[in-house]
């Protein structure tokens, strides 16, 4: 690979003309600078000694230092410290007086230069070990070092480990080590030392960190983190623009994130500063990625190799459930899916759908499959619960992103659409061979994202529908079981003592159950965990038609026969538990919001969930968390309209874990943002939540909760449940502001807004409507933002102080987004004198830090970095860390405009920490774009690029708008680098996206496009 050495080089002396120093072996022959040690070790059993000092300890790898332990040495003037980094980059070898002088001094030494090489000598000595500085020869050497005492030999020797590692295929710990190498990096090497030798090594050095940085970024490409890569290669080219290894690797990174127009800009700029610089053409590496990218390459979109997973973060998922123990029967379809899946490699990818009706054993029949190919899949097993037949199925991109991050993917580079998605899983799959079970899929639409579409992969479907228009899939239709293989089964669970002398009460049992395996499996268990039953007596049970529902015609009431079965044999408070748990819309339910809905201790609770899981009328999702099947719930459900007494229970218990997330939520509310008034006006609750004893735990808890407290939004909009439900969608407003849940959110509020509106609840509906602008601006619409925001004021109620404070301000923000600047002031002069009136000091301060960027963009620069300073003042007062952020960005903007760009960036970066720690990746992404905005006004080009490309891999608050402003940002810090292809890429990209929008920042990238020449 061009610009990358073969072997790890070795890094010695280097001759400078006219030296008499010996020249530099080739860099692959070259030994590793080593530590000389003492001849001989002292015996661990001979008595100890007096105790050791500490090791010395050098470094060149930076300014020359020494340190005794961790206590600096001092090492004296530059030339003194120019004669300590010649002799330890010897090796331990002796240099003649005649060698360092020339060194030092190079052709024209003072004529003192010997007595003042003694004086060095002699200084250094005093201050090192004994043996260490010793003359020899009419020379001088160090000697006895321990082992990694110097950080160069450190540094070498981690290079020669990383490529040992990269030859053995383990990329992961390699770019490790080589991370470790670099950072041993401090500075310039040999900083302030004088003289040709340190001169000649200084350059040196630096070209063999410029090789391990790109060996880096190779391998960091090589295992797809394209997307972390182009922010740090945008700023090594800019500081080396003529490296064209640099340039390759951007142009690569580029093209993997998608950015084909930037990736074929940088070579155009590439061929016209070598062609200005040095009249030359680009190498031919070079030219041929240009080609390949405008070939579309299929090879360019995946790693050039495989990406081994270190041993704690392995790349190979093993995701597939458990299988049963007792697996019975399904001998043929075991055999007709085992050989197809053996089949997979070197052909098309295989697609086998499992059809059946509920409890039929699709899941069971899936796994058990997919556990006995697992040798022919050696790169992993995937497996999902689509929830198919539930309420809410799975969306296929959050699927995606589930896996994406499962296969080593990271986060960052997740992109946000379900096509992205699909494309990069099915690329990240290419050339591996791994298994995907699809488990309770909706449909084949579903479904389709989701398949791996390469080669030697292969994909296990189950629905309850058949997947016809899932094209070249194997289908298969799950018949219930034959009667031997369900009294096979039946006699597994229940024991063959108790069934061989009642073989025919068995298989009355059976055919009671109509052979479907979960009817089956949760009869026998029943009859085992009841030893003084007999199976004639659980035939008896089964034989009333009444309890049967003629399963055998209905299908999916078989399996509500056996479900009764399991529930008629419940304890009262085991029934009531099922029940009542059944009635929650999450997908799982956790052990103290499990308590608030049946009104329990925690203990109490848990020791019930715990006997349901036994009956397999539960399932134990992870600890502390349960779920039902979806079968199960529906039935659930039905026994609480039926059997619940008095019915208002129903009503209650959900009235309950509406109250337990209300409560818990306010209290994470409470401490994220300290002051705020909106936990004050809530509705009211009588069930208490959890407490939180640090800011951690209660996001921790906010985040792990995110979809089931949204879902109990959606599930609490009638009438005495609504102003409840708008109160727990309002103090959630992390899981919209972090951006993880954000469409859930959107979603809650819209059918809370809808409800409100049809019960003509105005309270609730300018909460909804305030909260939906919100979700608006961050997603930058504008548009919809503004009217939503309109109806919120026109709503405005004296019992409402949180829409009247709210909603004024987010139609000030609006204004200031649409350019309306005198409107955005009197709005949010509204809203600051109504936070006033509700005595909210956080939300006086949101009010001021607003207005300071009104008056930033009206001109008047003193004024809004007063109101800045204000706002920072009573964050500052409250303890509001997350909030302090948020102004701390306000006055960061406003120091920019003023020209004071040093304290600009002090209050962005302060700010940066506080969104990163809080998990705020919008926040944190509109503040690099910020800091790009600072550099470039300071005239500082690369780390404007740098700021604005990861501006970009976060995201950032304003959608699509909010990419065109940093993409128009980074043009112009790219033009500045003199890459004015690129640059103009830039710019047709955010033109695109503002003539989408609609948006007037078009005209100032159309003047910016005007003058651009290529």
């Amino acid at each position: 690979m061009d610009g990358v050495p073969d072997g790890v080089p070795r890094v010695s002396e280097q001759r400078h003309p006219g030296s008499s120093v010996k020249s530099v072996k080739s860099v692959k022959s070259v030994k590793s600078v080593k530590s000389v040690k003492s001849p001989k070790s002292p015996d661990p059993a001979e008595p100890a000694g007096p105790v050791a000092s500490p090791a010395l300890r050098f470094g060149v790898l930076g300014p020359v230092r020494a340190w005794r332990g961790d206590e600096p040495v001092t090492t004296g003037s530059p030339q003194q410290r120019a004669l300590l980094a010649a002799l330890l980059l010897r090796e331990g070898r002796t240099a003649t007086a005649a060698e360092l002088i020339d060194a030092l001094w190079g052709e024209e030494p003072p004529s003192q230069a010997l007595a003042a090489l003694r004086t060095y000598a002699s200084r250094l000595r005093k201050v090192l070990d004994p043996g260490v500085l010793v003359s020899e020869s009419g020379g001088y050497a160090v000697r006895a070092l321990a082992e990694g005492a110097l950080d160069l030999a450190t540094a070498q020797d981690l290079a020669a480990e990383a490529e040992k590692a990269r030859s053995a295929g383990d990329l992961c710990h390699a770019r490790d080590v080589l991370r470790r190498a670099l950072a041993l990096w401090d500075g310039e090497t040999l900083a302030g030392v004088p003289g040709p030798y340190a001169e000649a090594q200084r350059v040196r050095l630096e070209e063999w960190r410029l090789q391990l940085l790109e060996t880096r970024l190779d391998m960091d490409l090589e295992q797809g983190c394209h997307a972390e890569a182009v922010s740090e290669l945008t700023a090594l080219t800019a500081a080396h623009p003529l490296r064209e290894r640099l340039r390759e690797l951007l142009m690569l990174a580029l093209y993997r994130s998608g950015r084909q127009a930037e990736a074929l800009a940088v070579y155009a700029d590439t061929r016209r500063l070598l062609a200005d610089e040095l009249g030359v053409d680009p190498r031919p590496g070079l030219s041929e990625l240009q080609q390949r990218i405008l070939q579309a390459d299929p090879g360019l979109a995946e790693p050039s190799s495989p990406a081994p997973e270190p041993a704690a973060v392995p790349v190979r998922p093993a995701q597939l459930p458990a299988t049963v123990p007792d697996f019975t029967g399904r001998s043929g379809f075991v055999r007709e899916l085992g050989g197809l899946l053996a089949a997979a490699e070197g052909r098309v990818m295989a697609v086998s759908a499992l059809a059946g009706i509920g409890g039929v054993g699709k899941t069971t029949l899936a796994v058990h499959v997919a556990h006995q190919a697992r040798a022919a899949f050696p790169d992993g097993q995937l497996y999902v619960d689509l929830q198919g037949a539930g309420a809410r199925a799975a969306e296929p991109e959050t699927v995606l992103g589930s896996f994406l991050r499962a296969l080593g993917t990271p986060d960052t580079a997740i992109p946000d659409s379900l096509q992205e998605r699909a494309a990069l899983y099915r690329s990240v799959l290419a050339g591996r061979r791994v298994l995907v079970l699809l488990d309770n899929a909706r449909d084949a639409a579903q479904v389709r994202p989701l398949l791996p579409g390469t080669d030697g992969c292969a994909a296990l479907v189950t629905s309850r529908v058949r997947m016809v228009g899932l094209a070249g899939a194997h289908l298969v239709d799950l018949d219930v079981m034959s009667p031997d293989e369900a009294l096979a089964l039946f006699t597994k669970i229940v024991g063959e003592e108790r069934v061989a002398s009642e073989r025919k009460a068995a298989l009355d049992v059976v055919g009671a159950c109509g052979f479907l395996p979960l009817a089956i499996r949760i009869a026998a268990s029943r009859l085992a965990a009841r030893r003084t039953w007999t199976v004639s007596v659980l035939a008896a049970k089964l034989a009333d038609e009444r309890r049967r529902l003629d399963e055998l015609q209905a299908g999916d009431l078989a399996v509500k026969a056996t479900f009764e079965l399991g529930y008629g044999q419940l304890e009262p408070a085991q029934a009531r538990a099922f029940r009542l748990l059944g009635l929650a819309d999450g997908p799982d339910i956790s052990l103290p919001a499990a308590a608030a809905v049946l009104d329990l201790p925690v203990e109490e609770t848990e020791d019930l969930l715990e006997s349901l899981v036994d009956t397999s009328l539960l399932e134990s999702a992870a600890p502390g968390r349960y779920r039902f099947h979806d079968l199960v719930r529906l039935y659930a459900r039905a026994c609480a309209e039926r059997d619940e007494t008095p019915p208002s229970e129903r009503g209650a218990a959900l009235s309950r874990l509406l109250d337990f997330y209300l409560a818990s939520a306010a209290g994470v509310y409470a401490i994220e943002r300290p002051g705020d008034r909106l936990v004050d006006h809530v509705a009211a609750t009588t069930h208490e939540g959890l407490s939180f004893a640090t800011s951690e735990s209660a996001l921790d808890w906010l985040f792990a909760e995110a979809e089931c407290l949204l879902a109990c939004v959606t599930q609490s909009l009638p009438a005495p449940t609504l102003r409840r439900a708008a109160s727990l969608l309002l103090v959630a407003k992390d899981l919209s502001e972090s951006g993880a849940s954000s469409l859930f959110y959107e979603r809650a509020a819209t059918a809370l807004c809808r409800a409100a509106q049809e019960l003509g609840d105005a309270h609730a509906e300018a909460q909804a409507r305030t909260a939906l602008a919100q979700v608006h601006v961050r997603a930058g619409r504008f548009d919809e933002a503004a009217v939503e925001a309109a109806k919120a004021m026109s709503l405005e109620s004296a019992d409402d102080p949180w829409s009247r404070c709210n909603a004024p301000l987010e139609r000030g923000v609006i204004a200031f987004y649409k350019n309306q600047l005198e409107d955005a002031e009197t709005y949010l002069s509204i809203a600051l004198d109504n936070f006033r009136e509700d005595a909210n000091a956080p939300g006086e301060a949101s009010a001021l830090c607003n207005l300071s960027r009104v008056h930033l963009a009206l001109g008047k620069t003193n004024t809004a970095i007063s109101l800045a300073e204000q706002g920072i003042e009573i964050y500052d007062s409250l303890g509001a860390a997350l909030r302090l952020a948020n102004g701390r960005y306000a006055l960061g903007l406003a120091l920019t405009a003023a020209g004071r760009y040093d304290d600009a960036l002090a209050q962005l970066a302060a700010a940066l920490a506080v969104f990163r720690e809080n998990r705020q990746p919008l926040w944190e992404g509109v503040t690099h774009f910020r800091i790009a905005e600072v550099h470039l006004a300071a005239g500082r080009p690369p780390l404007a690029a740098a700021h604005a490309e990861q501006a970009i891999a976060l995201r950032g608050i304003g959608g699509e708008w909010r990419r065109g402003t940093v993409l128009t940002v980074l043009g112009k810090a790219l033009l500045g680098l003199g890459q004015p292809d690129r640059a103009r890429a830039c710019w047709n990209e955010a033109l695109t996206i503002y003539e989408k929008l609609g948006s007037a920042e078009a005209r100032e990238v159309r003047a910016l496009l005007s003058p651009v020449v290529s």
